[in-house]
């Protein structure tokens, strides 16, 4: 539990009693606040604070990192909102090609009014 110090003066058993609690309280404190810094020490490191740190520290790292990112994240839109808008262009087609009366009509009213415009 911790190292408790005494001192070997002659005191009353109250004295020892107050020196012992002292001790304790301060190695309560102590395991608090260690727990603590490991809290944040592992709340860093998920975060990869260090790692930014060092990125905002280089501004062609900075630079370099934000345009490779800009360009990825554009590309994965573009390519996502495709594929999306091809399978829902498809489930389109399979209920206007059931005839189906009321969604099938709703279907193809939608189809129209886009055509037009």
């Amino acid at each position: 539990m911790g190292v408790f110090f005494l001192r070997k003066v002659k005191l009353s058993k109250k004295k020892y009693k107050f020196i012992y609690k002292k001790k304790r309280k301060e190695n309560i404190l102590l395991k608090g606040l260690n727990a603590k810094v490991d809290k944040l020490n592992k709340t860093l490191a998920r975060n990869k604070l260090l790692e930014i740190s060092e990125i905002l520290g280089s501004r062609k790292r900075l630079l370099w990192v934000n345009l490779i990112s800009g360009i990825s994240k554009g590309i994965g839109i573009g390519i996502g909102v495709t594929i999306i808008t091809a399978i829902l262009v498809i489930i389109l087609q399979k209920i206007v090609s059931l005839n189906i009366p009321v969604i099938g009509e709703f279907v193809s009213d939608i189809v129209d009014i886009v055509e037009r415009k």
